[in-house]
């Protein structure tokens, strides 16, 4: 394995070398502490220019010299500390890991297996974007957080090494005739783009809009009959903080679009910080479609997925962006992105089925719904409450106003749990919860009656069973070709992988739609039964 130094240098796996960041890189990461400090040091400075008196008067000649003397110090200090952190911070990439080390004082390693990579970011915060630079974040299986975190190095350098990483964990051959270290950026396909336009429309007819707007309306109605201003007040904080949050999904989901490579699905977002994830397809855990009540007059859904090592992260808002597959979009658009994710939906009639899921009632689609029995405690939700099955999923549907539609693939179900309070008991009536990797997805079977709940739960278990042993590899990239319908054609495809150092796509098998392929390591066998 073979890794680009910032200076050019290539290292192998042989070498067993270390290489270090770009000098900029404590620079970048603490840019703010240096405004800090001129802050500190000129802010009488400015306060006098802005106040319009004399900037070196008597008072401020005697603070001055020891202003710049503390300020020197203190950014001294500062740049010193940058320096010996830029010194001690190195990589490697040798015997199958990606190794980080750093720390002055106390010294920290943190590495990850390049065979359990599950995902690769390259983000470029406004700075970063300033030096050319990028950083590359490492999502690996079964971890808390992410795994490591290599910051900074030149863009191209990066996505070098991610584009190697990549093709090995993807399973791409190399020409034998082509040097490991050359392995090129795997090519790409767009398959969508979300325009500005929608992305603002969708922001304003949100929940939050939607419900300042009745709070300014309940403040005017109660100033007008009490006659007190002070209702106004309260409309401030809700407004900034609604502000905030505009601004935040507007800045996140900015010319977000989509693409599929040899290496996975391409997203890439942001305004001032810009971001590019390539998500393996095969390791998406389950997938959520959402529906709010204002978006149905436009047709507009929004997409998460649970992603292993996603769901654990530390920063909130970083996953909540990071698990977001589509911010706004049509159905065409929904069921382009499900076609990656979900190469095989197991069933004829996938876009009459997924229209049930998400915007169907009572059993369209060949959905199960809960009993009528439960109309006194679910008078609106009782006909959506439901779900189906197909061969390579379970479909969960639910909301009558918030519309949503869980899928999870059967091999990605790690645990089921029955759930009966004593009012569902009463009405007969339980709920069945599937448990993937933790992440924005909830799937939840609402309102089942109790022999239906039972027969799904032991059924659901014994074809999750099966589909672990018969799980195919991760090279999924054959497997969305092999779906009739799939926004990417075999030729297209055989171009892709051509041009990334693969011969050829294999010829899906004409039974079942899917690549034939080694078995990927099982996952664990048994099932976790909690009643």
């Amino acid at each position: 394995m073979t890794a680009p130094s910032p200076d050019g240098v290539k290292l192998t796996a042989s070498d067993g070398g270390w290489l270090r960041v770009h000098p900029a890189s404590p620079f970048v990461r603490g840019w703010v502490a240096l405004v800090a400090i001129a802050f500190f040091v000129g802010r009488d400075f400015f306060e006098r220019l802005l106040q319009g008196r004399a900037v070196l008067d008597d008072e401020m000649a005697q603070r001055a010299p020891w202003l710049l003397i503390i300020g020197g110090g203190i950014l001294f200090l500062a740049v010193l500390g940058f320096v010996l952190s830029w010194y001690f911070t190195r990589y490697q990439v040798a015997d199958g890991y990606v190794r980080v080390a750093s720390g002055i004082f106390s010294r920290q390693q943190r590495q990850a297996r390049l065979d359990r990579v599950q995902a690769i970011d390259v983000l470029q915060p406004l700075v970063a974007r300033i030096f050319g630079l990028a950083e590359l974040k490492f999502e690996v299986a079964d971890s808390g957080e992410s795994a490591v975190h290599l910051a900074y190095l030149k863009k191209a350098d990066a996505q070098k090494l991610r584009a190697t990483i990549l093709a090995r964990a993807a399973g791409i051959v190399p020409d034998p005739g082509m040097p490991e270290d050359t392995v090129p950026e795997a090519p790409e396909h767009h398959i969508l783009r979300i325009r500005p336009g929608r992305l603002l429309g969708s922001l304003l007819l949100s929940e939050q809009t939607v419900g300042i707007l009745l709070g300014a309306v309940g403040a005017v109605v109660l100033s007008s009959l009490t006659e007190n201003l002070s209702f106004y007040v309260y409309l401030f904080p809700a407004a900034l903080g609604l502000a905030a949050s505009f601004w935040g999904s507007f800045n996140k989901g900015y010319n977000f679009t989509a693409a599929i490579s040899p290496d996975g699905i391409r997203l890439r977002y942001g305004l001032l910080d810009t971001q590019a994830q390539t998500v393996p397809p095969g390791r998406v855990q389950a997938v959520r479609i959402h529906q709010a009540p204002l978006w149905r007059i436009f047709g507009w859904y929004r997409m998460h997925i649970n992603v292993a090592g996603y769901g654990n992260a530390a920063d909130a808002n970083a996953t909540s962006s990071r698990t977001l597959l589509l911010p706004v979009g049509t159905f065409d658009d929904v069921l382009s992105m499900m076609a990656l994710v979900l190469p095989d939906p197991g069933t004829d009639n996938p876009v009459d089925v997924f229209a049930a899921g998400i915007n169907g009632m009572d059993s369209d689609g060949g959905f199960v719904t809960s009993p009528r029995r439960v109309r006194p405690i679910s008078p609106l939700g009782w006909r959506r409450n439901a779900y189906a099955v197909t061969t390579t999923a379970l479909l969960l549907r639910s909301g009558r106003w918030w519309r949503s539609l869980a899928v999870v693939p059967h091999q990605r179900t790690q645990s089921m749990a029955l759930q009966q309070g004593p009012l569902a008991r009463r009405f007969g009536v339980l709920d069945l919860v599937l448990h993937t990797t933790p992440g924005p997805v909830s799937a939840r079977l609402y309102q089942a009656d109790v022999r239906v709940a039972q027969m799904l739960f032991t059924e659901q278990s014994a074809r999750a069973r099966e589909a672990r042993r018969s799980q195919t590899s991760e090279q999924w990239l054959a497997q969305v070709v092999a779906r009739p319908g799939s926004p990417i054609s075999q030729a297209e495809a055989q171009a892709l992988t051509a041009a990334h150092g693969q011969a050829s796509v294999p010829d899906p098998l004409p039974e079942t739609g899917l690549v034939p392929a080694p078995t990927s390591t099982p996952l664990q066998e048994e099932d976790q039964r909690h009643v």
